[in-house]
């Protein structure tokens, strides 16, 4: 007889176990749909560094998960096509938010298989938020980053032409949260000024990288530095637009 009641508590307290963990609510998931500015980089590429990268660590992990699915060369037309975006929509839960951030390859004429028409871009942008809004999800639109580009006088230049101005109206128009970083990075940039900005992008001399043995002079993609500088101001924004997951952001 012991030995049943001893059986039967060990199956209730099991039974119970389960329950507790399944009753755990999961973490929200931020995804972020987007280019190399915010992508995962791969050992080969190092030092670059995406600003996704950078997000994570600024949430509680036990609330937030960051699920960062940019890839270096997409536009939202290429996301689309290869079924990047679909792969997000299919693994969004309620109350997930999605970050987008594109424009630097959507504007690439000369890179046909990336380009996208300002019509389409428009469209594309338009179905982002339709399909997240169906999954009850939150979408958020962003502006690209800045590039860095000083003229002589040392005044930055903007590289984006209409795509950012796009991004802008199509969230104010469909009251999507919009955090415009081609405005914050560009002020970032300007407060650096011409040469002290290089310290943000992925700049190597000859020799001081087995990566790059040749050295590299790129004015787009971030060094780890300059990633967190622009995950601190997407941070910013969420604060800002005061997205409900702010209130898991560390202190």
């Amino acid at each position: 007889m012991k030995h049943l009641i001893g059986l039967a508590t060990l199956l209730t307290l099991s039974f119970a176990a389960v329950i507790s963990v399944a009753g755990q609510k999961r973490p929200v998931t931020i995804y972020i749909a987007g280019d190399s500015t915010a992508a995962k980089k791969l050992p080969e590429k190092r030092p670059e560094t995406g600003w996704g990268e950078m997000l994570q660590q600024h949430f509680d992990e036990k609330k937030v998960f960051v699920d960062d699915r940019a890839q270096n060369g997409r536009s939202t037309k290429t996301f689309i096509s290869e079924g990047r975006w679909q792969a997000i929509i299919d693994a969004l839960q309620p109350d997930d938010v999605v970050l987008v951030e594109f424009g630097h390859n959507d504007e690439s004429k000369e890179k046909g298989e990336r380009y996208t028409p300002p019509d389409d871009f428009r469209a594309n942008l338009m179905r982002f938020i339709v399909d997240v809004r169906a999954k009850k999800g939150t979408v958020v639109l962003m502006t690209p980053v800045a590039r860095r580009k000083f003229d002589k006088d040392g005044k930055l230049v903007d590289t984006h032409g209409e795509y950012p101005d796009i991004v802008r109206s199509v969230a104010a128009k469909e009251k999507v949260p919009l955090i415009d970083m081609l405005k914050k990075t560009s002020a970032l940039l300007t407060s650096y000024g011409p040469d002290r900005s290089r310290t943000l992008f992925l700049q190597l001399k000859p020799g001081e990288n087995a990566n790059y043995p040749n050295g590299i002079e790129d004015n787009t993609h971030s060094n780890p530095g300059g990633a967190e500088e622009n995950a601190k101001l997407v941070v910013e924004g969420i604060r800002e637009q005061k997205l409900y997951v702010r209130k898991y952001l560390k202190k």
